[in-house]
């Protein structure tokens, strides 16, 4: 029966890889089979089992033959010869054989890989699954690791069914656990097996769990060497995170049964700290990812997340996981770039809104006297000299986190700003411990003005960014700092808003210049710069007042919003900022209220060219991808074969993405900042739409009309004031109504208009406005005129149908009374009949009887007739059925039979009841 089915399969490898000599290897590998199935001999079956191993493992066409036919005989023997430990061992081998991937010269894209069609093919029998964990208990070794690695490879590629059907057998998960305290090798395959097996599979990690998982994992760990130990660490610790990840009750347990000390000490440095191969960092990577899922604290949709987060920020705190952190991110300069990036992101989100942690980062200090310092001077100072671009982002990340809802932190750091002399900022690049955090931001800002490198002083602007944010009382004292000019003769000192809008205007001229992006970060600094002054003048007047009291800074804004060879977002900021001028505008000179600079947008760029500016940036590169780039992977042995993988963590991927904005930016704007934007633009629009509307409140122009007039007498001229001033409102308020059209119309259709053409000639303009105005009146007209036309026909309609049952209800009210009148009038005559007989006259009883008796026989008789009429009909129709029963062959006698007598007793039981 068994070679029947494998001759159903002849020719399986011609078919798939068209070679017409390919049936050579069925034909083959049917031979071996048919040996080891029908052989007599038990050596010939187990040379031909070997020979059918070295084949299949050498040979991609052997390996899909094997495929089509083999299986069915390799379990056979699995399952019955288990006495016989060679034949069991020979088919393990060629069953691991059939399901490793041969790695031969690249052939087409398209090209069938056997190892996976095998897999799926193995997954798919019956008791395959069951079979092999039954194989574990034996006492061979080699039938252990094979079995083991079989199962490896069909989880590689088919998880989620291996991972179902494991589930339903006794024990399964528990035969694989006991593996752990095998011997090294089984217990290192053992690992990779539930690696695959735990992934997204929330049962099964609770099982893995509950059978001992954390303190097997810890116990292989602390005797491999921590995190100076091999890939079996990396194994262990990837596991580990596979059975926390999102799962809530995973880290519970974790946390109160063996706690997180075997974490922390993994994180210790040890012997020579500048001593560190890629598999050291890979470990150290794994442990910091933990760290970073206990923080996450489990699925967003999991009700005990937040508790959860809290209670392990506190369990890890109390374990001084900060301190570790701040060694591996901060002080240690030999800690891979990878690393301290991991180390500094792991600080964010330990005191991402926690009052505690973030007053403990804030008192911490690093280093010995005298070159202690405070940890958050010794990270800014990252910020400010780092070569990687990575660890700028992940040290930022730490002050954003900072800052966030911390008016007191904020408030801290900006008592710090206290601008120094210039001879003294000069010495920055010097290891000065003791210059102050705020001294050193300042100087941060001001350091690109003389060698034109922008990227520090960008950096310096992200981190005052975020002591400004939603802090009115840190905007207003920032406001009042001024810088000194490098030279007294260069003039005297400016504040510090009027020195980041001067760099704004160097980074653009700089980019213009090269006419590419700058390597050295002056490609972002506009970005930045223009992030800071939107945070900046939010909500906060006097810093509107501060950025228009030098004329060009509106100037150069309106240049860079209508300037196409900047790039979407930087016109998209830029016109934010302009915007902020009207909301947030307080000013009553003229010149530079909220009117005059909507007045100066009309002109010079035009609303709906304005408008457009919004919805260019919505749908940009950088909008749409904002905290996408820096996606958090974990590292298998898959995704860290080189050290290229974690050298400086998704740069090069970053930089592969082409669009005109620096792709950098998708990292160092967050969701927070975008959200505000789309909210500051629902503002502007709508402001602008308002200011738009209203004329101006001061007139600077008196009319001659309004003079009295020589001889004018003064009721004269009240009346003549009178009239003028009641044409000048009327004028007014169509003004008002034709502006408030038109930049409501402007609001609306801007992201419709790609650009907007000035109209050269201004009388054709107002022809344009007064025709399409007196065409919407006309519209609203005629709109008005059919609702009202409906409206009548609706109500006239009603009025009608309201007539008619009027008139039907006084037309049935009229015969009611008609016939109440006959009855009366018959009822008097009988009256006045019986009083003219007299009263000893007496109706003739027997003649009435009769006469009710011979109309009751008439109405019996009638309703006898129309009985029989019924029945006569009831008659026919039977009639008719039976004759179509006959046609159909139906009995008709036969479903008749007894319906009469049923309905004879129905009657007698009705008597007898009645009785």
């Amino acid at each position: 029966m068994k070679m029947d089915l494998m001759s159903g399969y002849k020719g399986v490898v011609g078919l798939v890889f068209g070679n017409e000599n390919s049936s050579n290897e069925d034909r083959y590998v049917e031979r071996l089979l048919d040996r080891i199935n029908n052989g007599k001999l038990p050596d010939d079956r187990r040379n031909a089992i070997t020979e059918l191993q070295a084949v299949v493992s050498e040979n991609k066409a052997f390996q899909l033959a094997f495929g089509a036919m083999g299986f069915p005989i390799m379990l056979g023997v699995l399952k019955e010869e288990r006495n016989d430990v060679e034949m069991v061992r020979g088919a393990l081998e060629t069953l691991v054989s059939a399901l490793t991937p041969i790695n031969h010269p690249k052939g087409p894209s398209n090209e069938v890989q056997p190892d996976l069609m095998n897999t799926d093919l193995l997954s798919r029998e019956e008791e395959s699954i069951p079979l092999l964990l039954s194989l574990l208990e034996e006492d061979d070794f080699y039938v252990r690791y094979y079995t083991l690695q079989i199962l490896t490879a069909l989880l590689s590629n088919s998880r989620q069914r291996l991972q179902e059907t494991i589930l339903t057998i006794p024990r399964g998960i528990t035969r694989l656990m006991d593996m752990l305290m095998d011997r090294e090798v089984i217990r290192n395959e053992a690992l990779l097996l539930l690696t695959h097996l735990t992934r997204e599979a929330e049962e099964i990690q609770k099982i893995v769990v509950f059978e001992g998982a954390y303190e097997k994992i810890f116990s292989i760990i602390r005797e491999e060497g921590n995190s100076d130990g091999g890939v079996v660490v990396q194994d262990c610790l990837e596991l580990l995170n596979n059975l926390i990840r999102s799962n809530v009750s995973n880290q519970v347990l974790l946390r109160e049964t063996i706690g997180f000390d075997s974490l922390i000490l993994i994180l210790k440095l040890r012997g020579s700290s500048y001593s560190f191969t890629q598999q050291k960092t890979i470990n150290l990577l794994s442990a910091l990812e933990t760290i970073k899922l206990l923080l996450k604290g489990g699925s967003e949709a999991d009700p005990g997340k937040d508790a959860n987060k809290q209670k392990n920020k506190t369990a890890l705190v109390q374990k001084k996981v900060l301190d570790s952190m701040l060694i591996l991110g901060v002080e240690s300069q030999w800690v891979p770039v990878a690393v301290r990036c991991a180390a500094l992101r792991c600080i964010g989100d330990l005191i991402a809104g926690d009052s505690k942690n973030l007053d403990l980062l804030a008192s911490k200090v690093l280093g010995e006297e005298p070159q202690a310092e405070p940890a958050l001077n010794s990270i800014l100072r990252i910020i400010l000299r780092s070569s990687s671009m990575q660890e700028f982002i992940a040290a930022d990340d730490v002050f954003k986190n900072f800052c966030e809802k911390n008016a007191d932190g904020q408030a801290m750091l900006a008592s710090t700003l206290i601008p120094q002399p210039y001879s003294i900022n000069r010495s920055f690049h010097e290891e000065d411990v003791h210059m102050s955090f705020g001294s050193m931001l300042l100087h941060g800002l001001t350091l690109g003005e003389n060698d034109g490198d922008l990227e520090t002083c960008s950096r310096a602007a992200s981190v005052l960014s975020h002591i400004l944010k939603d802090n009115l009382q840190c905007k207003e004292r920032v406001l009042r700092i001024e810088i000194e000019a490098p030279m007294q003769s260069l003039g005297a000192a400016e504040p510090l808003m009027h020195r980041m809008v001067k760099y704004l205007a160097l980074a653009s001229s700089m980019k213009s210049k090269d006419g590419k992006s700058n390597p050295s970060g002056n490609s972002y600094a506009q970005a930045i710069i223009l992030k800071l002054l939107v945070t900046w003048i939010a909500d906060c007047p006097n810093a509107v007042h501060c950025f228009l009291d030098a004329r060009p800074h509106l100037t150069y804004l309106l240049e860079l919003v209508s300037n196409l060879s900047e790039t979407v977002c930087i016109r998209g900021f830029a016109a934010v900022v302009l915007g902020e001028c009207v909301i947030y505008n307080k000013s009553t000179d003229s010149g530079k209220d909220a009117f005059a600079i909507v007045d100066i947008i009309s002109q010079k760029i035009g609303l709906s060219s304005y408008f457009l500016k919004f919805d260019e940036m919505h749908k940009s590169f950088v909008f749409a991808n904002v905290g996408s780039s820096l996606t958090h992977r974990s590292f298998s042995r898959s995704s860290a074969a080189s050290m290229a993988d974690i050298q400086d963590v998704d740069e090069n991927d970053l930089s592969e993405k082409k669009n005109t904005d620096d792709p950098i930016l998708t990292t160092i704007l967050d969701s927070y900042f975008v959200n505000f934007v789309k909210r500051l633009e629902e503002n502007i629009r709508e402001q602008i739409v308002e200011v738009y509307s209203r004329p101006k409140t001061q007139v600077t122009v008196v009319p001659e009309e309004i003079e009295q007039k020589r001889g004018e007498s003064d009721g004269e001229y009240i009346k003549r004031l009178k009239a003028f001033v009641e044409k000048q409102h009327s004028e007014i308020q169509d003004l008002v109504i034709r502006n408030g059209t038109l930049a409501e119309d402007l609001a609306k259709t801007g992201s419709s208009f790609q650009s907007e053409q000035r109209v050269s000639g201004g009388m054709d303009r107002v022809q344009i406005e007064t025709l399409r105005r007196d065409l919407q009146e006309a519209s609203k007209r005629l709109e008005l005129l059919k609702a009202e036309k409906a409206k009548i026909e609706s109500e006239a309609t009603m009025y009608q149908n309201l007539a008619g049952k009027m008139e039907s209800d006084l037309q049935s009210l009229s015969d009611a009374y008609n016939s109440l009148e006959q009855s009366n009038l018959q009822l008097e005559n009988e009256v006045k009949a019986l009083r003219g007989e007299g009263p000893s006259t007496f109706p003739d009883v027997e003649a009435i009887k009769a006469e009710a008796r011979e109309e009751a026989l008439k109405e019996s008789e009638g309703e006898l007739n129309d009985l029989l009429v019924c029945l006569g009909q009831e008659q026919s129709k039977v009639d008719r059925l039976s004759a179509r029963l006959l046609e159909l062959g139906e009995d008709v006698d036969q479903l008749l039979d007894g319906i009469g007598d049923d309905a004879g007793a129905a009657e007698d039981v009705e008597d007898e009841d009645d009785d």
